[in-house]
């Protein structure tokens, strides 16, 4: 396996191709959604598996049989083009039965966050106006609870035993037909309908609803089943939230199209990764740049080396931990790439350059026009010239990502979210001419002078201080990297008397934390401006489902000791130290007698 991996990382030009000739023909038949593939797949593959976890597998087979039998349910009940069902489950092979064959008969399926509860479920359930919500046996009770905070008329199901009062959604199929669904028996989408809405992380406000054609799910799909060469004997380790892009379709998608199988874990383990890796005789891994990073920070096992890895393919994965991570477990090739559940273009980085986050080989500019441009951090807005154009940034510069949106139905168009005011705010106009249209992606990015981009920061992110950007990744990446640090998280807090915001990190301490080392560490490696003022000591930082770090509620809460328990250090210049920040000291920040 290793040689295959060695032959890809050696001709990063043959993955391109692989890609364009896998999605050269989407669009020449406008019926051929997912859904409909799979069943073509199903008379090729048969008894093959397709989905493998712990309690349940499917074949390819037997995976189309439940779509079909979800679907016939689905129109029994009215459901189709116009409606909109939420599904709310765990990771199991049913959950990607259950919505490709809801959206086989043209109904839109929201993939809700499972770890959501409460006004925040209810928020999101209520955003896409369902006819029908559809929860798990484990998560039936949190649906049960909302009550009358849904919308009046929501049907809600179970999958599963243990569901309470609610009606059984696996006890309702279970003598539905199998077979194929005859054409006059449904009126089946086209590319160009919605299948899915799949939500934004949440954590700098309430969750959007991003719409997600057929046409989007087949590009995924195909085009990541040749930047990976999936074939039949490939079997790919998917441990990531199914409600998410990434490990509900890109992780999924492109392994069932390639023949392969994918062994479902419904959630991350550090301990168990190895031993399920090597039992599952996996090939391929699909990551987020996290679970890299808790897998480094693991004791060593046996099966680590045992492994048949060929491919890891993911995003957020920060130079210094690939580096490291490549090197401990010997994985070949890894195939870092970025992309938004809504955006309108990726990247990718074929060539295995640690730390870039993917590039546009020259012969694709035309078709997939991205740009930096300069950003204002007080206007948190990208910057105008006296023409009131755009500009465009230097080479290593940090700036706003673009991708321009060529056309309403093409592969840059911007498919934007349920709420239609969201969407107006995504895409700048007038940006290189008058007219154009650009999707803004909220991202500050780099590229050097061969085309790679570096991301830099969310914008929000970055702040000024002492007349000086600071981007809150690159200050963590230092930081993390110090002696006795564990993790760690940057942010921007203000401070009364002065302009701009100061650096604030909230810091995991290991066993050999030392205070007075970690200042030495980063006065020698960060300039005074970007060193954090401000310093709190926390036992673990919070996650979103998808592993994003909750950044916000830490700024909210700032250096206030009696909004926090945790222990605060402010970084006193005299003393050449961080000092425990008290009530006293807090006092004379807040009036203004403490000059920082």
């Amino acid at each position: 396996m290793a040689a295959h991996g060695d032959e890809n990382k050696r001709s990063p030009l043959k993955a391109w191709v692989r890609a364009l000739e896998r999605t050269a023909a989407i669009e020449r038949d406008r019926s051929l959604t997912l859904p409909v593939l799979i069943g073509r797949l199903a008379e090729r593959f048969g008894d093959a598996p397709a989905l493998i976890s712990p309690d349940a597998s499917l074949s390819y087979r037997g995976l189309a049989s439940a779509c079909h039998r979800y679907a016939r349910w689905g129109l029994a009940r009215g459901l189709g083009r116009g409606d909109a069902v939420c599904l709310v489950m765990a990771n199991c092979p049913d959950y990607l039965a259950i919505w490709l064959g809801l959206s086989g008969i043209g109904a839109t399926v929201a993939l809700i966050n499972t770890n959501l509860r409460g006004e925040l479920l209810a928020h999101s359930i209520n955003l896409v106006a369902p006819r029908c919500v559809i929860a798990g046996a484990s998560l039936s009770e949190a649906v049960r609870e909302l009550g009358p905070r849904l919308n009046v008329g929501v049907e809600c199901w179970v999958n599963g035993r243990g569901g309470g009062d609610l009606p059984r959604l696996d006890e309702a199929i279970a003598a539905l037909p199998g077979e194929a669904l005859r054409a006059s028996e449904l009126r089946a989408p086209s590319l160009a309908d919605r299948a899915l809405c799949i939500y934004t992380s949440g954590t700098t406000g309430l969750p959007k609803a991003a719409n997600v054609s057929h046409l989007r799910l087949m590009q995924w799909s195909h085009w990541f089943a040749g930047l990976m060469d999936v074939q039949p004997a490939d079997r790919m380790y998917d441990c990531l939230p199914l409600y998410h892009s990434v490990g509900g379709v890109v992780a999924t998608g492109a392994t069932l199209v390639g023949g392969g199988a994918v062994v479902l874990r419904e959630r991350f383990s550090a301990s168990g990764f190895w031993k399920d890796v090597v039992a599952e005789r996996c090939t391929l891994f699909q990551y987020i740049g996290e679970l890299c990073r808790y897998l480094l920070a693991s004791p060593q096992q046996a099966e680590e080396s045992r492994h048949a890895l060929r491919l890891a393919c993911g995003n957020g994965l920060r130079g210094d931990v690939w580096r490291e991570f490549q090197q401990r477990f010997r994985v070949p090739q890894i195939l870092e790439y970025y992309a938004a559940t809504e955006g309108n273009f990726s990247l990718y980085n074929c060539e295995g350059h640690p730390g870039a986050i993917g590039r546009i080989p020259p012969f694709l500019a035309h078709r997939l026009p991205v740009a930096l441009v300069k950003f204002d951090l007080e206007a948190q807005a990208p910057a105008r010239d006296a023409a009131g154009r755009c500009v465009r940034c230097a080479p290593h510069e940090a700036g706003e990502a673009l991708g321009q949106i060529l056309s309403e139905n093409g592969a840059t168009r911007f498919e934007g979210y349920t709420d239609a005011a969201a969407s107006a705010n995504k895409i700048l106009r007038d940006v290189f001419a008058p007219g154009d249209a650009w999707f803004r992606t909220g991202d500050l990015m780099r590229q050097d002078e061969q085309g790679f981009f570096y991301f830099v920061d969310r914008v929000g992110d970055t702040f000024r201080w002492k007349g000086e950007n600071v981007s809150t990744t690159e200050v963590a990446e230092v930081i993390a990297a110090c002696p006795g640090v564990a993790d760690a998280a940057v942010y921007g807090v203000s401070v009364p008397g002065a302009e701009g915001r100061a650096g604030m990190a909230a810091v995991v301490a290991a066993k050999n934390f030392d205070l007075d080392e970690l200042r030495r560490a980063l006065v020698a490696r960060l300039p005074d401006y970007a060193r954090p003022l401000f310093l709190r000591i926390v036992s673990a930082l919070e996650l979103t489902g998808t592993f994003k770090l909750r950044k916000q509620d830490l700024a909210l809460e700032g250096y206030d000791p009696e909004r926090v328990s945790d222990a605060l250090y402010i970084d006193d210049g005299t003393r050449d130290a961080y000092v425990p920040l008290d009530a006293r000291l807090h006092a004379r920040l807040k009036s203004g007698k403490l000059r920082v």
